[in-house]
């Protein structure tokens, strides 16, 4: 063993020299030469010797090192439960599919039940209610804050209205005192799309709080752009006990049984429980409770994610920083084009920086894309723009069956039509953010 250590060691060891050799020298930034990407990797060392580390264990399914990241990341946000998965999109079908478990009774999503949520955002927040027969109504969102318009919820509810699932917009808190309020009036389930907020926080009830676990459910995606990577990941998060067992059920193929996998018999029910029309005594490790998928992560993904959790609070505290250098570097610019605005009571941890073209400034969200992307600036819309105008919901318009929505969600068309968002990543030096400005500036101003 101690010739086994040794090895390993040697292995780190020369690990973290090819790091130093490849990675460590910081290239000089040229403008217009040098491509400033809207997001990316921010890693050291320490995340390819967590990777080779565990590669070398040679674990490769959920282990370990995942149960590790799942008590750092409950830990760092302060809830009871989180559960590693193989990525955002799947987190946010996890948070939405537990709901739907008989075990809740009457609180229970069925199929043409509704929940209340905005088409401007990402297509995987809204996809696991359509999926499943459930109605989602859309709602419009605020502008300058770019989320959730709380003054349409009265409006969107129904008989049929069993759950809010919406995001943070760009890492910016929607008003979650106010829907929190609604659901709770309503007795509606809140989740929250925590996959572009991480870190992000909100002072409610006499304290702060971390985006994510205010709702009944909050999900991230560790895609590598995001706060933190795995390479693909995502997690689930949540303090109700029960609603963390039907998040893993539906993770590990709708098991019923929650032992952790390898280990046999943990619940006491394996010989002795009855269940369904199943003989008595049928091995409760094959007891399937729901219909349910496999999505969990592998433990090489977890071991890079460890190493990426102990440096969150810098990334949020750089994310936060470059954000506001660019607010300060174009405010002058308010006559032309709208700023992004903080919602109140909150401490956003920022995905990227929006930018909104006056419908009167004389200039066009696509020529400033364009513009932008010619100097080696890297752009991107508010993802979908307006969700339901793409082409998977052609069928549902023309029938005029699937989905609702409440007026003519005006500021959607609008973010649709003139508005894109730049990064704010850890990796971005001064002289990219002043060079952002700067082209920013010379198309406005022109």
């Amino acid at each position: 063993m101690d010739k086994l250590k040794k090895l390993k060691q040697e292995i780190l060891d020369k690990t973290k020299e090819f790091y130093e050799l490849k990675y460590s020298e910081k290239k000089e930034f040229v403008s217009g030469e040098t491509f400033v990407n809207y997001g990316g990797r921010y890693f050291d060392e320490k995340e390819m010797i967590n990777l080779i580390d565990s590669s070398l264990d040679f674990w490769l399914t959920t282990g370990p090192w995942a149960k590790k990241f799942e008590k750092g990341l409950s830990e760092y946000l302060g809830t009871k439960y989180c559960s590693l998965v193989n990525s955002g999109s799947s987190a946010n079908l996890l948070a939405f599919m537990a709901l739907t478990s008989p075990l809740l009774g009457e609180k229970r999503i069925n199929r043409g039940d509704e929940v209340i949520s905005v088409a401007a955002g990402f297509p995987t927040t809204v996809t696991p209610i359509i999926q499943y027969g459930a109605v989602p109504v859309f709602v419009d969102v605020d502008i300058p804050s770019y989320n959730i318009n709380i003054n349409d919820l009265e409006k969107a509810l129904s008989k049929k209205t069993k759950a809010v699932m919406v995001a943070h917009t760009l890492g910016n808190p929607f008003n979650l005192k106010a829907v929190k309020e609604f659901c709770d009036k309503n007795n509606l389930w809140l989740i929250e799309d925590n996959c572009d907020a991480l870190g992000s926080e909100y002072y409610i009830d006499g304290e702060w709080k971390k985006t994510g676990t205010i709702g009944d459910i909050g999900t991230s995606s560790f895609y590598p752009p995001h706060h933190m990577t795995m390479g693909e990941g995502g997690a689930v998060y949540t303090n109700n006990s029960k609603l963390a067992r039907l998040v893993n059920s539906f993770r590990d193929w709708g098991r019923d049984c929650w032992c952790d996998s390898g280990v046999d018999n943990t619940c006491q029910y394996r010989f002795t429980k009855q269940f369904g029309e199943l003989p008595l005594g049928y091995d409760h490790k094959y007891v399937y409770s729901h219909f349910g998928y496999n999505l969990k992560v592998t433990d090489m993904q977890a071991a890079i994610g460890c190493a990426q959790l102990e440096k969150l609070p810098e990334i949020v505290e750089a994310r936060r920083r470059n954000w506001d250098r660019l607010y300060n570097g174009l405010k002058d610019l308010s006559d032309k084009i709208i700023l992004p605005e903080k919602e109140k009571d909150s401490n956003p941890s920022w995905f990227g920086f929006m930018i909104s073209v006056k419908e009167n400034s004389g200039k066009s969200r696509v020529e400033l894309a364009k513009y932008l992307e010619e100097n080696k600036i890297q752009t991107r819309n508010l993802f979908a723009g307006n969700l339901i105008k793409h082409p998977a919901f052609d069928e549902m318009r023309i029938s005029g069956e699937g989905f609702r929505k409440v007026g003519d969600l005006k500021n959607t068309d609008f973010i649709m039509n003139n508005t894109i968002w730049i990064g704010v990543y850890p990796g971005m030096t001064d002289e990219m953010l002043n060079y952002m400005i700067e082209k920013i500036k010379e198309y406005i101003l022109r």
